[in-house]
This record gives C-alpha cells, sequence and structure tokens, in this order.
C-alpha cells in the first residue's frame, strides 16, 4: 500500500493529492493513509502536508523515487519491472528468492543493505541512502560457460557511466571493480543458477559508493567514493539511469551478435591493469606478472618472472597492484 501511494504522489507531483481522494481511491482510512505518509517521510521522502489541500511529494537528487526512475528509463528490456526496498539484507540474495517467478530484466534496488557482499564472500558495506545498491536479473539463452561475461558488460557500463556522468577518470581493474584515483568506486558480483546446457537465471549485483563520505578504518587505503574524489554530491537517479541504458546496449549487442567487441573496447580504452606488473591472488598463493593482453573472451593473459604465460578466467583469482590496491 505504502508504494501505491508513493506512485501516486509521484504522478501528480507538484500538485496536492487530498487524504480524501487517497482514502477512496485505496478503499482505507484516512488514518492508515496518514500513518503511510508518515513512513515515507520516516524514509527521506519529502512531503509536504498542508491542511485543506493534502500531501504533495516534492523530489529530491538526495532520495530515489521508484516511480521517477521507471518514468524516466530509456530501456526496453533492462528495467521493464523496478523493485524497491528501503532496506534489505542483500539485493542478489532477494533476486535469488524471487528469480524463479520474476521476469527478465528485472531491477531490484535497495537504499540500503545489511548483509552486501562482494566476490570471494568479502564483505560489501552498503550505507543507506549513500550509494547506489542494485541486481540486475537476466535470463539470457546462452551457454552457462558464458555466463560470466554478464561481468565485464556490467563494468564497461559502469565505467562508461560514470565518466559521462561525473567526469571523473574511471577505470577497469579486471574482471569486476572500477577504480578512481587508484581506489575502488565501484564492484560486481555476478551470480548463477542453471543445469549442465542451461541458465536459469544470472544475477548482476552492482554496488557503487556514490555519496559516501566515510570508510571504516580497514576500507580507507583501498575505497573512496565518486563525492569524495569529485568534490561534490552525485545525482544517484541520472547515473543508474545512464547505467542501464548503456547495460542494456551492450547486453543486447552481445546477446544478438555473440561478440564482445564492443565491450572489450571500453574494458582495453579503460583497463587500469593492461601492460603493468600486478600481483595475482589465487587463494593463500601470490605471485608477480604482467599483464599482456585482454583476448577476445575476456580472458586476461600474463606473463610471470620466469618468463611462462597463463590466460587467466576471473573465478578464485584476484589482481592487485605490485605494491596496493592497483
Amino acid at each position: 500500500m505504502k508504494e501505491k501511494v508513493l506512485k501516486e504522489l509521484y504522478e501528480k507531483r507538484g500538485e496536492y493529492v487530498s487524504g480524501e481522494d487517497l482514502k477512496e481511491k485505496f478503499k482505507v482510512s484516512r488514518t492508515a493513509i496518514w500513518k503511510h505518509m508518515n513512513s515515507l517521510k520516516k524514509e527521506g521522502y519529502m512531503i509536504e502536508t498542508t491542511q485543506k489541500k493534502g500531501y504533495k511529494l516534492i523530489e529530491s537528487d538526495g532520495k530515489l523515487i521508484p516511480e521517477a526512475l521507471k518514468n524516466d528509463l530509456s530501456t526496453k528490456e533492462i528495467g521493464s519491472r523496478i523493485i524497491y526496498f528501503d532496506t534489505i539484507d542483500s539485493t542478489n540474495n532477494y533476486s535469488k528468492r524471487i528469480a524463479k517467478d520474476t521476469p527478465h530484466g528485472t531491477i531490484i534496488i535497495s537504499e540500503e543493505q545489511s548483509g552486501g557482499r562482494g566476490r570471494l564472500g568479502r564483505n560489501w558495506i552498503s550505507p543507506k541512502g549513500e550509494g547506489i545498491w542494485m541486481s540486475i536479473l537476466l535470463k539470457p539463452e546462452i551457454p552457462p560457460t558464458e555466463g560470466m561475461k554478464m561481468t565485464q558488460i556490467a563494468a564497461a557500463a559502469a565505467c562508461q557511466a560514470i565518466r559521462d556522468v561525473t567526469a571523473l577518470e574511471a577505470y577497469i581493474k579486471w574482471p569486476n571493480d572500477i577504480v578512481v584515483h587508484g581506489k575502488k568506486v565501484c564492484g560486481i558480483l555476478t551470480e548463477m543458477a542453471g543445469e549442465l546446457n542451461q541458465i536459469d537465471y544470472l544475477i548482476v549485483g552492482i554496488g557503487i559508493n556514490a555519496n559516501n563520505l566515510s570508510f571504516p578504518k580497514e576500507f580507507k587505503d583501498v575505497a573512496t567514493s565518486l563525492a569524495i574524489e569529485k568534490g561534490e554530491k552525485v545525482d544517484r537517479k541520472t547515473l543508474i539511469l545512464d547505467l542501464l541504458s548503456k547495460f542494456e546496449a551492450l547486453y543486447c549487442h552481445y546477446i544478438m551478435e555473440g561478440k564482445l567487441d564492443e565491450t572489450l573496447s571500453i574494458i582495453r580504452n579503460y583497463s587500469a591493469v593492461l601492460g603493468k606488473s600486478v600481483r595475482i591472488i589465487k587463494g593463500n598463493q601470490e605471485c608477480y606478472a604482467i599483464v599482456e593482453e585482454i583476448n577476445d573472451e575476456g580472458c586476461l593473459k600474463v606473463r610471470y618472472e620466469d618468463g611462462e604465460e597463463e590466460l587467466l578466467i576471473s573465478g578464485e583469482v584476484s589482481i592487485r597492484g605490485k605494491e596496493g590496491y592497483i
């Protein structure tokens, strides 16, 4: 019901909506409407209340409004449905719970995650109202072996969107991180379920430190935010819309053409590791190598200090800079 009330306010934004009209439309009491309004205000929505006139939603750059996202989204497949939460354990976890009966292209987005995760089970700090915490639910008809290419499509889309919206020099740290000035601003976690020859669903989780102004001590040396690097807050809605538009374009090109060429062009152009000496971490093992190439499948070709070459697939491999994070 609260979501329906918010939708009504958004559709008539700039105008007052009377409590009586809402009561009649939704067949509830005036008290129930009042409670929903108070709940929305507590969540951060700016709602003006005037006696005898009713309620009016005041749009704010600081708060995501699901109906505003739906209304302004230019995509056809991605974002066909948007599920929004004020808080949730993890958008990826929720996506998995509903994946079977939820259509391809659904976006799950939350103002806060209490149990956000990154690759290899790492924690992802997701404070309320500061970042972009969302998942894209996909049901592509591709072999399971191709599923991890969605990570690269998301990385290319996120990097390009951050550059276009903020003018910051963002780079891609293979395979799933976006960095600015050598620190992480975005991480991508792709999870898949299916059988030997068939994908049931695929979830691309994207976390962006948009307007975070502080980080726990253990993350200060490796993480930053777009707001910190830019020196001003970022419009999260604009960034989300741009990212989803770019993701759909790259995704549809890959599905129709069967090639990653457009995605890889972005990844190579904005690579944070190509041609550099890096640390390669495999479980408890660590070694140094030069990154020589990103091949046409998106794998990383490296040359170790002893001259041996290897082709790395994302999986359980982590890449770090020779001295620091990158």
